[in-house]
């Protein structure tokens, strides 16, 4: 349970920096048990992020622990896939990537049994971001020899840097396929699927992510679909992107303060070895987004 606790805490934080410079900015709520708010209550882009993200967390932490030895139920993985090849042999602790996934599928579908729509698209993207870990595993190695030489070259399985998890998934919810849900009759009683909106486009692949409803535009506080608003948000003033003050402030405009910052500067290196640096003090510009402008009547005339 520490690793999937920790597994879930690593998709938060990356789904935080990811979204760093979009309108909704993966905010959580410290002092509620639905720490996202109402925005998982819609089956958006957003929700199927979160359940991508933090099933791949899960898995990820888990894997991880089994390889450090962290974990007394799990350890390296003995199954190598396939024989060494030329130069190489197997060594090290390769990365149980699958008990990992196992370990996420049951955590993060616990709940999702019902005939339902939102459970079928839960379950989907949870699976994705769980393949992702999977499709991204790769052979680490490492050199023996005298003087760094390469005699020997031990390799094992290994997990990629989180990051990359999160860039994958990022550019998945970029390009996410919505669906529409249908109705059908079975033993069990009536069953809720999914099917791609659009027949022209390619159907979405396990690696996928989908969604059904449409997001709210995140521009001002809306307590029932949780969004903060962009208001005080900092913002890009030289980009034409999504962190640009245009579109993040939704063209309510920016306003703009001076900020001094303490920083090091003119480090010199000094042998043998330590760095010295002096302290400057750096003067930024700053750009935060404006709040909605009020309406007001004077004399007939609108302000």
């Amino acid at each position: 349970m520490p690793s999937v606790a920790e597994g879930v805490k690593l998709g938060i934080q990356e789904c935080q920096h990811q979204f760093r410079g979009r309108r909704w900015n993966c905010t959580t709520i410290d002092d509620s048990l639905a720490i996202f708010g109402p925005v998982l209550d819609k089956a958006t882009r957003e929700s199927a992020f979160v359940h991508a993200i933090a099933s791949a967390g899960v898995a990820f932490a888990v894997t991880r622990s089994c390889a450090e030895g962290t974990s007394t139920i799990c350890g390296c993985d003995s199954h190598h896939k396939g024989p060494p090849g030329e130069g190489w042999k197997w060594g090290g602790c390769s990365e149980d990537a699958d008990f990992g996934v196992l370990v996420s599928r049951e955590f993060a579908d616990a709940r999702e049994n019902r005939p339902d729509a939102r459970s079928a698209m839960n379950k989907h993207n949870n699976e994705a971001g769980r393949t992702t870990i999977l499709d991204h595993m790769h052979l680490k190695c490492k050199c023996h020899g005298l003087s760094g030489s390469c005699e020997v070259k031990t390799c094992w399985w290994a997990q990629p840097d989180f990051r990359a998890i999160g860039d994958f998934l990022k550019d998945k919810y970029d390009s996410a396929s919505e669906m529409v849900v249908e109705k059908h009759r079975e033993s069990r009683g009536w069953v809720e699927t999914l099917r791609a909106k659009y027949a022209l486009f390619k159907p979405p692949t396990e690696r996928d992510l989908v969604y059904y409803e449409n997001s709210p535009n995140f521009c001002e506080p809306n307590p029932e679909t949780g969004s903060f608003g962009t208001r005080d948000r900092t913002c890009n003033v030289t980009s034409h992107g999504i962190d640009g003050c245009d579109l993040l402030c939704c063209g309510r405009g920016h306003n703009t303060r001076t900020e001094k910052r303490k920083e090091k500067c003119h480090c010199i290196f000094h042998w043998c070895c330590y760095v010295s640096c002096q302290e400057c003090i750096r003067i930024y510009d700053v750009h935060t987004c404006k709040a909605l402008g009020k309406v007001k009547c004077v004399a007939g005339q609108i302000h």
